[in-house]
């Protein structure tokens, strides 16, 4: 928070260290931070009433109590600034209370004492508040768990756990880090860490999130992180640090509140000059401190950063991550997405489903070959067309085929030598598909990537690759439409595998045969029209993601090169978070703005009201405390979940 703030005194900030260790905020009525309120209140009530009453030395001990039980929350504090050299309202407060009591109203000094410690208090509860979702998703890591060793099973901390460890994880259990699931079937619901509502099912081979919760099966995991360091304490560490860095609206208050400070000191000195020049120095010094009171900008520089911690801490536990407060803000803008094809709107989990061959070639020739070709080969078809060989692969390669000589072409193909025969396997752009190229056509225009085998320099085949859209892939798109905000797909695939799938989904902009500097041309492009995010999940996609308004990356799946591009990632793949994701952004946008509109307004408003004397120090100080607490309960609003957000 900036030092313009009357965000916690140091003595407040230590009161609340120890409760941020906990998973839970106290209750108020428990809170020890609101003690000092507490105090000050009362004696303010009561001294108040005995001094009506006409009692007057008890009223006014009572009063000093108040004053001084609230003074401590930010005085000490203030001083401490001061000598580092940095100004701050608490300072204005200070010397406002100090010119009251030399005047000779203790009322009013403690009056305003009670306030300003009171809406610190409130501040740091609201803080709290925003900061216990991520606490709450630390708290999801059980505190034991069970593994095997050498020495047989034991018990330990997670949070010596090491990558490598074997866990052991019974129904119902929570799982303690990152790991790939080596033995058992089970469900396991990571709602809590992905925002994914629905239950998935895991084997051997599939990774597993740490806080999921085990179904009815046991499960043996292998640990792919430490306990110190997975998927729940990275999420936690990329919220923390949005809080630290400021969006445009956070800047425009700080920019305001910085200055202001001092301009008050000056024009609060200048007011009680003039008392001097004119004769009258009681009155004017008294209005020099209203006008102090009056002019300080603390709810303007509060206004934003309780609004980003509430809304980005709300959703951290959905499965989004925000990465700062500036791309919070920004996401608030977005008027065209653009969207990656495959493993983004696709399950990236492509799959032969139509094989075209030559005439007088076996089909099941065609086919092994090129899976003991594609063998070796880390291209994502490759997994397809190894799977869909007519013979398993064993110590003697596919069916006894072993691929010698063999060269991969990146971004065309690959070539070797198989059983004898020179096989090229590789796209439509590189291998003509000659005589099938008929075929070819009408398998692109099924939304089919082309793959054709090639032996001793004939077509042998064509294999029809697709990756299926996700099934929420059109509702999404549908989401966005309605929220007038226009989506595009930006692939690599050929244009007519391309646009088969975009009008499954609903998209009519699309630009394929796209290479990585291309996505990133084509999103700058965008961006000279309307605020554009880019959604991907490629390291062919990190280009284009960092130079998009926002780069939205799908981090379950997700490359880390996507991800440390990205300005937001989603730990789950549930596409309908991006629109309610927009939503969510879009509302927190409008609390901020109302924020400083109403913290500015507060301030032109009584400024003059105090230099006129139409409001003394305690209306002054009610009003903009009051104010105060109203900005501070408008920006945790922001925590709230938008509707649409449970249905996704």
């Amino acid at each position: 928070m900036s030092e313009e703030c009357c965000g916690p005194a140091e003595a407040h900030a230590e009161a609340h260290a120890a409760a941020e260790s906990d998973a839970s905020r106290p209750p108020w009525w428990r809170d020890p931070a609101l003690l000092p309120s507490a105090i000050s209140g009362l004696a303010l009530v009561t001294g108040t009433a005995l001094d009506w009453a006409g009692i007057g030395i008890p009223g006014l001990v009572l009063q000093w109590l108040a004053l001084l039980a609230g003074a401590w929350t930010f005085v000490p504090g203030a001083i401490r600034r001061l000598l580092r050299g940095r100004l701050g309202v608490g300072l204005l407060m200070t010397i406002a209370a100090t010119g009251a009591v030399l005047l000779g109203h203790v009322g009013e000094a403690a009056a305003l004492a009670f306030l300003f410690a009171l809406a610190e208090a409130l501040e740091d509860r609201a803080m709290d508040r925003a900061k216990e979702g991520l606490r709450a998703l630390l708290a999801l890591v059980p505190e034991r768990v069970r593994v095997l060793r050498p020495g047989g099973e034991l018990v330990v901390p997670a949070a010596q756990l090491r990558t490598g460890d074997l866990l052991l994880v019974a129904a119902g259990e929570r799982i303690g880090t990152d790991g790939l699931v080596v033995e058992g079937r089970s469900a396991v619901d990571a709602s809590a860490v992905t925002g994914e509502s629905i239950p998935v099912a895991v084997g051997p081979g599939d990774s597993v999130p740490a806080g999921a919760v085990n179904g009815a099966g046991a499960l043996r995991v292998e640990a792919t992180a430490d306990g110190r360091d997975n998927s729940l304490t990275q999420i936690v560490a990329l919220v923390e640090q949005a809080h630290a860095r400021k969006g445009e609206r956070a800047r425009l208050a700080d920019r305001i509140a910085r200055p202001l400070v001092p301009v008050v000191l000056v024009i609060a000195a200048l007011v009680a000059l003039f008392g001097f020049l004119v004769g009258d120095p009681g009155t004017w010094v008294e209005r020099a401190l209203v006008v102090l009171v009056a002019a300080s900008p603390c709810a303007l520089a509060i206004a934003v950063p309780v609004t980003v911690i509430s809304a980005i801490g709300s959703a951290s536990k959905l499965g989004v991550v925000v990465k700062s407060g500036e791309a919070f803000e920004q996401l608030g803008t977005i008027r065209r997405v653009a969207i990656d094809k495959t493993g983004t709107l696709t399950r990236n989990e492509p799959t032969v489903v139509d094989v075209r061959v030559a005439r007088g070639r076996d089909r099941g020739r065609v086919l092994a070959l090129a899976a003991a070709l594609e063998a070796g080969s880390t291209h994502p078809l490759a997994a397809a067309v190894t799977a869909a060989a007519p013979v398993p692969a064993g110590s003697g390669g596919f069916g006894g085929l072993r691929a010698s000589e063999v060269v991969e072409d990146a971004g065309r193909g690959i070539a070797g030598r198989v059983d004898g025969v020179r096989v090229r396997v590789g796209s439509v752009r590189w291998l003509p598909p000659a005589e099938l190229q008929a075929d070819a056509e009408a398998m692109a225009a099924a939304g089919m990537t082309v793959v054709v085998v090639e032996f001793d320099g004939e077509v042998a085949g064509l294999l029809g690759v697709r990756d299926e859209l996700r099934p929420e892939a059109a509702e999404t798109i549908r989401m966005l439409a309605g929220q007038g905000i226009d989506a595009v797909m930006l692939t690599g695939d050929d244009e007519r595998t391309a646009r088969a799938l975009a009008a499954q989904a609903g998209i009519t902009e699309v630009h394929a045969e796209q290479l990585p500097a291309d996505k990133a041309a084509a999103v700058q492009a965008m961006l000279a029209e309307r605020p554009t995010a880019m959604v991907g999940d490629g390291i062919n996609d990190a280009p284009a993601l960092a130079t998009a308004t926002v780069g939205i990356a799908m981090g379950a799946h997700g490359s880390a090169a996507a991800v440390e591009s990205a300005d937001v990632a989603f730990t789950g793949h549930d596409l309908r978070l991006l629109p309610v994701a927009f939503v969510h952004a879009r509302r927190g946008r409008r609390i901020m703005t109302w924020n400083i509109g109403l913290a500015l307004a507060i301030i032109v408003v009584l400024f003059p009201l105090a230099l006129f004397g139409v409001l003394g120090l305690a209306g002054v100080v009610l009003v903009h405390e009051v104010a105060e607490v109203v900005v501070i309960l408008n920006g945790v609003r922001a925590a709230r979940r938008p509707r649409a957000l449970s249905r996704a």
